[in-house]
């Protein structure tokens, strides 16, 4: 019962960071950029805190990698609503670890190629006109590139002896390189409550649920922790229709639901 209850607070921490970037950026409390680098500064510094980690143990690949992520999961949810944002992040990871996995060599089952081409297919279907759920293309192409810095950053991190310390030292060295994509942003224009939210994503949501998922992870196995992680776009939908008021048309719900039978189809395991 423990595990499920912890389980469940890193899905809601991780549907959170939509939920609460929506709420800064969306509403123009804060600017995209500035919010991106404020939330990996506070996660930097939780992270660290927890980790005793030093920046000379990252590597500049994965922090470039976080920093994709980090830049264009701030830019896209200028416009995206939370829901259809975590779902084209999600599915995009999954495809982006897929193509990772066939590069490398890997052996992929073909139950996987047919989930991710699915769920390729449910997120052509979300970004056509007639569906309503994304108002420009230019967002859903962020949040794209964010999930491929996501899905990168997290295949070079599979052998990671102390996932946790790596993850705290590649948010340090991903500071000076936010930093930089920050370079052309406004940084006087943000209001009070837009920089709590910052903080409040990158030391608790990313920061700690960043680090209670690495100490849950070895109990789920890699099965379980698929299935997990299935919840997380629902429940930015739905978080996203009750605090933010956003809604889903008809054709956008069909589209998500392919999304993640496509998903599912790729991660979780036939029985034997």
């Amino acid at each position: 019962m423990r595990l499920i209850a912890l389980t469940a607070l890193v899905m809601v921490a991780f549907a959170a960071n939509s939920i609460l970037n929506r709420l800064a950026v969306g509403a123009g409390l804060i600017e995209a950029l500035p919010f991106a680098l404020i939330r990996v500064v506070a996660g930097a510094v939780v992270l660290g805190l927890l980790a005793r980690a030093r920046p000379t143990r990252a590597n500049l690949l994965p922090a470039l990698w976080l920093t994709l992520y980090l830049v264009g999961f701030s830019l896209a949810y200028v416009a995206l609503d939370a829901g259809i944002g975590a779902l084209i992040l999600f599915a995009g990871v999954q495809v982006t670890m897929l193509a990772g996995a066939l590069v490398g060599g890997d052996a992929v089952p073909v139950r996987r190629l047919i989930g991710a081409g699915v769920a390729l297919a449910g997120l052509a279907a979300l970004l056509l006109p007639g569906t309503g759920a994304v108002p420009a293309l230019l967002p859903a192409l962020a949040m794209a590139v964010a999930a491929v810095g996501w899905g990168l950053y997290s295949l070079a991190g599979r052998g990671a002896k102390d996932p946790l310390k790596a993850t705290a030292a590649n948010f340090l060295l991903a500071t000076p390189l936010v930093v930089l994509a920050c370079l052309p942003a406004e940084f006087g224009d943000f209001t009070g409550k837009g920089l709590a939210l910052a903080v409040l994503s990158g030391a608790v949501t990313s920061g700690l649920g960043y680090a209670l998922w690495y100490a849950v992870l070895p109990q789920l196995g890699a099965a379980r922790a698929a299935v997990a992680q299935l919840t997380v776009p629902i429940i930015a939908i739905v978080a996203g229709a009750l605090m933010l008021g956003e809604s889903l048309s008809a054709g956008a719900m069909a589209a998500s639901a392919v999304v993640l039978a496509g998903v599912a189809l790729a991660m979780v395991p036939a029985r034997r």
